[in-house]
């Protein structure tokens, strides 16, 4: 896995809603990449030393090129930053980092594939690439402005939750998994910490490994400096206490295995 800076080419750039941008890039580490792992990516801003981690989104079928899709945070960012910059336009980036969803857990089994909020586009690369029994894809939006909804649909089943009501079920991934009567094995999920949170609780209820993608500001991306740490029931062998780095040892895990 590169950990070393490379210059990245965008090849294009679009608005999918109100804050949300689609990226694709041309890079190196493209060949590298799984499901579930994310980018380090760097702005052009001096003062803004640190990079920004965005999730994979696709990976393309060239392994020459990667799609990121990220909302702007607020004027000033990185992100926003990001989102003025043209197709042609070289950036630095890191890639790929952290590790990714375990494929192998689904073949044979019925599964969740459970995205909210920013937390839906990885969902998507494995949404393409995971091979089972029975493909469930729950999705959740603020409203109905649902980002790459066409995209999911032609990979399998998808449910609709908005906090809004304005489309699919009103709520949040898990109301929709109740009222369409869903059943999985397996569940693999990334999204905001109340619905990871939900879903672990969901998970151990129904006795269901459910492996989860946590998000987290992060300094360095490769695991030195601990700063973006979570509880675990382990012991981390880096630093002998019961942490986890996310950057490094995730972000994505078994739901069992973290504290949150």
């Amino acid at each position: 896995m590169s950990r070393e800076k490379e210059k990245a080419v965008i090849v294009s750039q679009e608005r999918l809603a109100e804050g949300i941008f689609s990226m694709w890039l041309k890079l190196r580490g493209a060949e590298k990449a799984v499901p579930g792992q994310f980018i380090s990516m760097y702005t052009r801003d001096e003062s803004k030393l640190l990079p920004r981690p965005i999730s994979i989104c696709e990976i393309g079928k060239d392994r020459e090129s990667l799609r990121v899709v990220y909302r702007v945070t607020g004027t000033g960012t990185g992100t926003e930053q990001f989102s003025q910059m043209k197709a042609g336009e070289e950036i630095s980036v890191i890639a790929p980092l952290g590790n990714g969803f375990p494929l192998e857990e689904a073949v044979g089994k019925r599964v969740f594939l459970v995205g909210g909020g920013i937390g839906v586009p990885p969902i998507l690369e494995l949404s393409k690439k995971i091979v089972c029994k029975e493909k469930q894809i729950i999705v959740g939006y603020r409203d109905s402005e649902t980002f790459l909804k066409k995209e999911f649909e032609k990979n399998g089943k998808v449910y609709i939750s908005t906090e809004d009501g304005s489309l699919g079920t009103k709520g949040n991934v898990l109301d929709a998994i109740r009222e369409n009567g869903l059943h999985a094995d397996v569940i693999y999920a990334c999204g905001p910490m109340p619905m990871l949170k939900a879903l672990k609780q969901y998970a151990q209820e129904k006795r269901l490994p459910c492996y989860i993608s946590l998000e987290e500001r992060m300094a360095c991306g490769i695991g030195a400096c601990l700063g973006c740490v979570c509880r675990s029931v382990s012991k981390d062998s880096h630093s002998n206490v019961n942490n986890k780095r996310i950057c490094k040892d995730g972000p994505v895990f078994l739901a069992s295995e973290v504290d949150i």
